[in-house]
């Protein structure tokens, strides 16, 4: 007589936080014969990459542009799991407009990385010839200087050590810096900018191309997100907030409990959150485990203002512009890139500041006066133009803080407790607090609940190439110290869970 044992349920993961790296994590442990929960405080996903709904038109507007680059290969290989790849727009070229109102574009000319994009430098006309030499020289040495510069020395510092002036940190180094690390110069880690430059603009000839989105980043990460995880069996509760990760008698996570006071078991838990909350969510047995997350403390965020206006006419001839030497770092035109015309007519324009730590005393009316004045005078058509709506979003804490010997304080994706692993871009992903950061630390988590479960499997993308020439000349630093090969992981090694 045959005896038939039931099948053991499947393995339990619990993902708290529904931004990119809770999403990335849930995204690559569908289809695998667990058991997963997404758990969001809010009533909708994407974290800081989300929308809002407009009470005048209903439409969703999006916090603040987001946007990534080609060298972005694990958020484009996430786009592409997920099925939302098609809803962006590759731009080959950058336009830059000057403090004059002349425009500069930079794109891929005929020459080899890292060469590729010297003819069209050249040719930028906000920046004269002795500038241009300069920021050469000073591009050869960073690309050169695989060390990140001096201990404790920030970019600026490293700038004018290396013989950068007022003009060229103003128009050139800030413009393609503040934008990509939101932080200022003189608190910018050398690595991290050094990384920008090297991956973003020097390795490859299409590493510098922008991805915009053409749909709501509500759209994106939000409804078709959510979509796409349920139908493939992930439980997804929104207006669910956490109040704290639970352990079992061995000090092991058990489970998380909800704040209405309802448990959730998990075998794994993802801890998905910002920076700051995370410590605050462990109970005492696992926060006492968790030393390293006591250098979170010591991490600080950075501010991101986004103003939206609704004009009743055309001001902005550009797609999106960069615009060195002002207030304001980029316009995006949202009706050119996704259609969003105004049910006025007119034009809906976005707004990025980056670290905008200058503006956090001002109130939102003068935050609008100071970038409407700084239009008028990149486009004086605009003093004319009647202002329909106008939003201002100020984010305080949008990304932690770049500054110098960040790195030390960033705690690897698998902590020292079994079935324990951390997601965000604050984590060592070897990347800024960017998109592509948030989603490898996703990915890096679910490699170790793979790896736990004896199925080890590489999600990671790798870089894009470096071309030859470039691969010759330069040397990328280290990325990431979680082992390719799962032999070794940045703590020590750590027993597989049994299941």
């Amino acid at each position: 007589m045959t005896t038939h044992h039931p099948a053991p349920p499947p393995p339990r993961v619990v993902i708290v936080g529904g931004g990119l790296a809770g999403l990335a994590t849930a995204a690559t442990l569908v289809d695998r014969g667990l058991s997963v929960t997404l758990l969001e405080s809010r009533p909708r996903l994407g974290g800081r990459a989300a929308s809002f709904t407009d009470p005048t038109t209903g439409e969703l507007v999006d916090n603040c542009q987001h946007v990534s680059m080609a060298c972005c290969t694990n958020l484009a290989d996430f786009c592409r799991r997920t099925g939302i790849a098609g809803l962006f727009r590759r731009e080959p070229a950058v336009a830059f407009l000057g403090p004059d109102g002349r425009v500069s574009t930079l794109k891929a000319g005929i020459a080899p990385a890292p060469l590729h994009l010297g003819a069209s430098f050249l040719r930028a006309n906000y920046l004269g010839w002795r500038d241009k030499l300069r920021v050469a020289r000073g591009l050869a040495r960073l690309a050169l200087d695989a060390d990140g510069g001096r201990s404790g020395e920030s970019f600026a510092d490293w700038l004018w050590r290396h013989g950068q002036n007022v003009r060229t940190i103003q128009l050139f180094w800030t413009t393609v810096l503040v934008s990509a690390l939101n932080e200022r110069l003189d608190r910018m880690d050398v690595g991290m900018a050094r990384k920008v430059f090297v991956d973003g603009f020097l390795m490859n000839r299409e590493g510098f191309q922008m991805e915009v989105p053409a749909a709501p980043l509500g759209e994106l990460y939000g409804l078709r997100m959510e979509s796409w995880l349920r139908d493939r069996g992930v439980e997804v509760r929104l207006a669910t907030g956490v109040r704290s990760v639970d352990a079992d008698d061995d000090g092991d996570p058990r489970g998380v409990t909800l704040r209405t006071g309802e448990t959730v078991a998990a075998d794994f838990v993802v801890l998905a959150v910002p920076f700051d909350r995370a410590p605050g969510l462990l109970a005492p047995a696992l926060r006492e485990r968790t030393p390293a997350l006591d250098a979170l403390e010591r991490m600080e965020g950075s501010p991101i203002t986004g103003v939206h206006l609704w004009f009743d006419r055309p001001v902005c001839p550009f797609d999106q512009v960069a615009c060195p030497g002002r207030l304001l770092h980029w316009v995006f035109n949202h009706t050119r890139i996704q259609g969003r015309e105004p049910r006025e007519g007119g034009e809906y324009l976005q707004i990025v500041i980056s670290a905008s730590h200058d503006l956090l005393w001002m109130n939102r009316e003068m935050i609008r006066d100071a970038v409407l004045g700084e239009l008028a005078a990149m486009w004086p058509a605009s003093r004319d133009a009647g202002l329909l709506r106008w939003r201002v979003v100020v984010e305080r804490a949008a990304t932690f803080a770049p500054v110098p010997g960040v790195g030390a304080l960033r705690p690897p994706q698998r902590t020292p407790v079994d079935g324990l692993f951390l997601a965000g871009d604050w984590t060592d992903t070897g990347w800024p607090a960017t998109m592509e950061g948030a989603v490898r630390s996703g990915y890096l988590a679910s490699q170790g609940i793979l790896e736990d479960l004896d199925r080890p499997t590489r999600l990671l993308q790798p870089d894009l190439p470096a071309d030859r020439l470039a691969g010759r000349l330069l040397r990328r630093r280290p990325a990431l110290r979680f082992a390719p090969d799962f032999e070794e992981c940045a703590v020590d090694p750590i027993e597989r869970r049994s299941l």
